[in-house]
């Protein structure tokens, strides 16, 4: 069907190294070559476009519903993060960074001091503890601003790295950080901020393809199937909704409206 002659199949099969005894001038095709083997297909000309046939994105079934569902349970915007999240947190003014209830209150304390690059630089690390305690692992973060503002004087004039790559290499700055700072900051969408609410629901909702160990898993099995227009909402959307509803310990299933559709639901 091909065009080739006896000869030259049995040569193709001499080349690669296999025996191929003759009789009657007609090669005798060994039993087991009628096995399948995998090798990539190259279209000749005319045939296809030359690329792989494309896959079927892998997505979670019934993800759709459940987000409305979510988004209906979010609509009043009263959780913590809505109104002490990171995007509550800064002045329009100055620079962003914090966290919920205990991080917002540090936040306005240091307004409260001056919150610029130099007011920060010029503060002892003693006095700049004070201001944050009790942010977790506080002493830890007194040092990380420290040096994130040194960084930030001399490398960058005083403002905030505009890309993920910069901003993930100042100290104390993770990828879900890195990834709101794009888009508060710089509005940028570049990558999904996963926190431990969005970790711990995305693997609830089994809306990643197989459990995922750590947030910065998650943000990669996410972005892999999510539409890019909802990365910037589901970081926001699922905060609030593990603050209110999908808690760690102790989940309100019963109030949640996705009960009958969550692999991970307690069901009366």
């Amino acid at each position: 069907a091909w065009g080739l002659s006896p000869s030259s199949v049995q040569a193709a099969f001499l080349k690669a190294g296999i025996s191929v005894p003759s009789r009657a001038g007609t090669p005798a095709v060994p039993r087991q070559s009628r096995r399948r083997k995998s090798v990539a297909i190259a279209y000749e000309a005319g045939q296809g476009d030359g690329a792989e046939p494309r896959r079927a994105r892998w997505e979670p079934p019934r993800w759709r519903e459940q987000l409305q569902r979510i988004r209906q349970m979010r609509s009043g915007r009263d959780a913590p993060v809505d109104e002490m999240g990171v995007h509550r947190c800064y002045d329009t003014s100055a620079p962003p960074e914090t966290k919920d209830q205990v991080t917002s209150a540090a936040m306005l304390r240091l307004r409260r001091r001056g919150l610029t690059v130099d007011s920060v630089l010029q503060m002892d690390e003693e006095s700049l503890g004070q201001i944050i305690y009790p942010v977790g692992f506080w002493r830890n973060k007194v040092k990380y601003i420290k040096q994130t503002t040194a960084i930030l004087k001399q490398k960058y004039g005083g403002d905030i790295p505009s890309t993920v790559e910069e901003l993930v290499q100042l100290p104390g700055v993770g990828p879900k950080m890195a990834h709101l700072a794009m888009h508060i900051a710089w509005d940028s969408v570049a990558g999904i901020a996963v926190d431990t609410h969005v970790h711990r629901i995305s693997n609830r909702l089994q809306w990643v393809k197989k459990e995922t160990k750590s947030p910065e898993q998650t943000r990669v099995a996410l972005e892999e199937w999510l539409p890019r227009d909802l990365w910037k909402e589901i970081n926001w959307l699922l905060v609030g909704f593990g603050q209110q509803t999908c808690l760690p310990v102790n989940p309100r299933c019963s109030q949640c409206l996705n009960q009958d559709i969550c692999p991970a639901a307690k069901r009366p």
